[in-house]
Formats: C-alpha cells, sequence, structure tokens
C-alpha cells in the first residue's frame, strides 16, 4: 500500500504568506475607502441639488403673491369704469408752467434764425458769398422751396445794390416779409350759430385729440358751454381717451361703438347739443394718411352729415398738423384742403422742433389762417396765432 506523505510548512513559508495577506487587505482597505469616498459625493451632490432646489422654490413662493397682486392690480384697472375718474376742474388742466413765446420758439429760432444772424452780424456789409448762404439757410429750414425763392427774389427786386450789402437793411427787410407772409385774413372766430360745430381733422400722431380738449377747456373758460363727439371709432380707446378728458374738464362727450360709423356719432352729437342748447360742438375724427383716398371720403361723409343736422355746419374745419414734419405738413395740408376746404390751422409741437418755419410756407402756399400754434402742455401753451407776435419771437436776440 502506498502511504501519503504530508508537507509541513517552515517558518520561511509563513511569513510568506503573512506578507501576501497584508498585501491583500491594504488593496482591498484602499478600495474600499474610495468607494466610501464616491458615495460620500454623490451624497453631498444630491444634497446640495435638492437645497438648491428648496431655495427656487422659497423663492418662487416669495414671489408668486406680488405676481397675483399684479394681475389683481391690472384687472382692477382694466375693469374700472371710465366714470369713476375724479372730476377736475378745467383750471387744473394747466398745471404745466405755461412757456413764453421766445422760449417756445426757442429751437426754430435756433436752428432758423440764428444762422441768418451770423451772416447778418458777422460784418455790415453782405458779399455775395454772404447772399448764397443765406439762400441756402432758407431752402434748407423748412421753409418750403416755392416759399423760399419768393423770399429771395423779393430781396432782389424791392432792395437796391447798396441796400442789399446792408446786413441790417437786409434783416429787416426779411423779417417785414415774413410777417406779411403769414398775415392771411383769419377774422375772428364768431360763434355766431348754436350749435356752433368745430370739425377737427389730420393724421395719427399730431396730437389731434390733446388739442381738441385744449379747445374745449378754452372754450369753457370763455363761458361757452361745450361738448365733444368723439368720432374717432376707428383708434382703440379712442373714444375713452376722450371721455376721460371730458370728465375731468366737465365737458359732455358723445361717443359710439368703436369701429362704428363716425358720421352718426357726430350727428348724435349735434342733436344732443341742439337737445341741451349747448354752444359748440367740437367732433374729433380717425385720424388717417391724407393719401388715402378713401378714407378722405369718409370725412367727405361726415362734412356732409353736419350740414344735414345744420344747415351751413361745420362752421370749422381745423387740420391740426405736426411741426416735427416739416415740409410733409404742406403736402398734408393740401390733401386735407383740396378735400374739405378747411377754415384753419393748428400747428402742434412748435417747442420740440428746429422746423417751425413751416409755418412761413403754409402761409404763403395755401393762403389759409393759422388759428392756434402749441408750444407745451399746458392749456395756456395752445395760443391763437398773431403773426406779428410770431416773427417779433422768432427773430428776437
Amino acid at each position: 500500500m502506498r502511504e501519503f506523505q504530508f508537507y509541513t510548512a517552515g517558518v520561511g513559508d509563513i511569513i510568506f504568506l503573512i506578507i501576501i495577506a497584508g498585501f491583500a487587505i491594504l488593496i482591498l482597505l484602499s478600495l474600499y475607502k474610495k468607494f466610501l469616498k464616491k458615495e460620500s459625493n454623490k451624497y453631498e451632490s444630491v444634497a446640495k441639488t435638492e437645497k438648491e432646489e428648496e431655495e427656487e422654490i422659497a423663492e418662487e413662493v416669495q414671489e408668486e403673491p406680488e405676481e397675483v397682486e399684479r394681475e389683481e392690480e391690472i384687472e382692477q384697472e382694466e375693469t374700472t369704469p371710465i366714470q369713476q375718474a375724479e372730476p377736475i376742474k378745467v383750471e387744473e388742466l394747466a398745471r404745466p408752467q405755461p412757456k413764453s413765446l421766445k422760449e417756445g420758439l426757442k429751437k426754430t429760432h435756433d436752428g432758423f434764425i440764428a444762422r441768418l444772424n451770423k451772416i447778418f452780424f458777422s460784418s455790415e456789409k453782405i458779399t455775395k458769398a454772404n447772399l448764397e448762404a443765406i439762400e441756402e439757410i432758407l431752402f434748407t429750414s423748412d421753409v418750403g422751396v416755392k416759399t423760399s425763392q419768393r423770399l429771395l427774389d423779393y430781396l432782389n427786386e424791392s432792395l437796391s445794390k447798396k441796400e442789399l450789402e446792408d446786413a441790417s437793411k437786409m434783416k429787416e427787410a426779411l423779417k417785414n416779409k415774413i410777417k406779411e407772409m403769414i398775415k392771411v385774413e383769419s377774422p375772428p372766430i364768431p360763434f355766431d350759430k348754436k350749435p356752433y360745430i368745430i370739425m377737427v381733422v389730420g393724421v395719427n400722431g399730431v396730437g389731434k385729440t390733446t388739442t381738441i380738449v385744449k379747445l374745449g377747456a378754452k372754450y369753457k373758460a370763455m363761458g361757452k358751454s361745450v361738448l365733444f363727439a368723439a368720432g374717432d371709432t376707428f383708434r382703440a380707446a379712442a373714444s375713452e381717451q376722450i371721455e376721460v378728458w371730458g370728465q375731468r374738464s366737465g365737458i359732455q362727450v358723445v361717443s359710439g361703438q368703436e369701429g362704428g360709423d363716425p358720421a352718426a356719432v357726430i350727428y348724435d352729437a349735434i342733436s344732443a347739443a341742439k337737445a341741451k342748447d349747448i354752444d359748440i360742438v367740437i367732433a374729433d375724427t380717425a385720424g388717417r394718411l391724407h393719401t388715402k383716398q378713401p378714407l378722405m371720403e369718409e370725412l367727405k361723409k361726415v362734412k356732409r352729415v353736419c350740414n344735414k343736422a345744420v344747415e351751413g355746419s361745420p362752421h370749422e374745419i381745423f387740420l391740426v398738423l405736426d411741426a416735427n414734419t416739416g415740409q410733409n405738413a404742406i403736402a398734408q395740408a393740401k390733401e386735407f384742403n383740396d378735400a374739405l376746404g378747411i377754415t384753419g390751422i393748428i400747428l402742434t409741437k412748435l417747442d420740440g422742433t428746429a422746423k417751425g418755419g413751416v409755418i412761413i410756407g403754409i402761409c404763403d402756399e395755401l393762403k389759409k389762417p393759422v388759428r392756434y400754434i402749441g408750444i407745451g402742455e399746458s392749456v395756456e401753451d395752445l395760443r391763437e396765432f398773431n403773426p406779428d407776435e410770431f416773427v417779433e419771437a422768432l427773430f428776437e436776440d
């Protein structure tokens, strides 16, 4: 029978095994530490993300009441009836400090007359180069090409060669000729009919509604009873705008449905004025491009309806023009005059532009009176136009 022999480990073998086991334990410990670190980072990242989310949610919760409150405010603004507006006296419409005529014309003076003055005051004699510079200033100051040429022709024809060389005489001659050009026959508005119908027209953005409100306040201050006809039925919220101002100034308003027939609204307003013995009806109309013939036809219809309601009316057709548009205002005036036969012009926003010279071209080319000029925000800043005062303020140094 075969005998089995068992291996007996020596001391060296045992030591070797212990060393191997130690290395294995170290490796396992190292791997375990890495695992723990990875799990710890993962936990911290998750915790951080959760914390950030909690903070964001907290911020949203804090902001939410403000948004809700704002929505409630907007809803309240939209649903507040116009009739609840607090009544304001007519005098309070004039709270902005009125401007002097010189202040209102400062930009036009600086852009037009001041440039001429540099030539007139540079020397006592006017040279050929000076004459060419004067010509350029006239042509570039929105006076209009035709009117500028008339002014130059007048200077050449009315002044002797010696006078043309005299700076002071040329300036005085130019000033007097401008006065003559803008002195279009303009008898006072009679208000001799009752109701006296004033139709106000103009393109969008010229300040038509604001001008109507100021006119109403002026006439009311004269002791006249006034009624507004909100005939601009095409512009969103136009009727509401004039109703608010009417209530604030204590002036009655007749309005209709948005998008309704403007002629029908104005007819109803005139009928109401007759029934209530109102002195003056001021009819607002939709702003429109002067080149749009179908829209101009609607204005003709309004004019015809006014005449049916009160024979001979409208007694005045005021065209509102924005001085900022410069020579384009002359083109607008021609188109409206051809279509409607305007009786007067209201030139607004003169205080905000250097293009006030356009008033000279308008008067010269159309021979229609400028009834009012706007030089600021207050009621008093809508002034009756006085040619002499206008030119003196314009030329004043």
